[in-house]
């Protein structure tokens, strides 16, 4: 093998994260030559619909994944957060990079204030059914408004809409070199993340054995098993991307734990718990944690949200 190229979307942020994998494979593999093809996705063409609106499964890798399977790119770079839990036959995800800082953060306005400073009514920004019922939550005192865009975009609107500040994923903002924006960063047991949050996953065409073989060298096992176990969480309650539905898994001596949550837009119905087990138990941890959630009334929460998305 003597050249890969890279799909990746065009953001800021997906640059960095597909210049990342470029630089890990170039140190490793001198005699490899290294191109990025930027594509653009159905989540980047249509910005003036909520995510959730405009289906929410698959929005933006869907055109990537059609490349690998028209040989034009080789291997793809996702944000594990926005890769549905069920893949195309014949791709696979070849590697789950360690994972970045997995919290929400808060990104505030002038004065750099927390969420607890904000007087009632304040206006908060959020591309996410789940940041948004993590908000109403416990901070019932505030507002949410709907925003779309990319990173800076997002930032951007702070200003131009006279947001109080938006909520966005602490690791995007430390991988852009954005971390002195955060305002606050939110504890993973009451904001519980998005399921694959902080990780990058690596997808490839099952039978290219080669360039599976290359990117092997960046697989993270911790990062693995969590997000496997997440995944299967995901899986199992037929959640979708853009649903207020999270998993967050931690690796610590061995045990794998993993708290789950789904919650109604208002953030007035919630069910959650956490289960502990072997790291080889990962799957199976996140399948029977998301069986007692719908035990206890997960699922008629779900049906309620897509009844409802705004």
């Amino acid at each position: 093998m003597d050249k890969i190229v890279i799909g990746t979307r065009g953001s800021k942020l997906a640059l960095w994260q597909a210049n990342w994998v470029k630089a890990r494979i170039e140190e490793r593999f001198p005699e490899i030559r290294v191109s990025l093809a930027i594509i653009r996705t159905t989540g980047d063409k249509i910005l003036d619909v909520p995510l959730a609106k405009v289906g929410g499964k698959g929005l933006f890798v869907k055109e990537i994944e059609e490349a690998l399977f028209r040989n034009e790119i080789d291997l793809a770079v996702h944000s594990m957060k926005d890769v549905p839990s069920e893949l195309p036959d014949g791709l696979m995800l070849a590697a789950y990079t360690r994972r970045e800082d997995p919290r929400d953060a808060f990104v505030g306005g002038e004065g750099r204030m927390t969420l607890e400073d904000l007087p009632a009514g304040s206006v908060v920004g959020t591309s996410s059914l789940r940041r948004q019922a993590h908000l109403t939550r416990f901070y019932s005192h505030l507002k949410t408004v709907s925003i779309r865009g990319n990173l800076d975009t997002r930032i951007r609107k702070i200003k131009e809409q006279g947001l109080a500040g938006v909520l966005l994923a602490a690791a995007g903002l430390k991988r852009m070199g954005l971390a002195e924006r955060i305002s606050q960063l939110l504890p993973v047991d009451r904001f519980v993340p998005a399921v694959g949050q902080g990780v990058l996953g690596i997808e490839a065409r099952r039978d290219d054995t080669a360039t599976r073989e290359v990117v092997a060298v960046m697989d993270d096992a911790d990062a693995r098993d969590a997000v496997l176990a997440e995944r299967a969480f995901l899986k199992r309650l037929e959640g979708g991307c853009q649903v207020p539905l999270a998993a967050h898994a931690v690796l610590e001596d061995g045990t794998l734990t993993v708290q789950g949550m789904v919650a109604s837009l208002d953030g007035k119905k919630v069910v959650e718990d956490r289960l502990k087990g072997g790291r080889s138990e990962a799957e199976s941890l996140g399948i029977t944690l998301a069986e007692a959630l719908l035990s206890r009334g997960a699922g008629e929460i779900l049906a309620e949200v897509y009844q409802n998305v705004p």
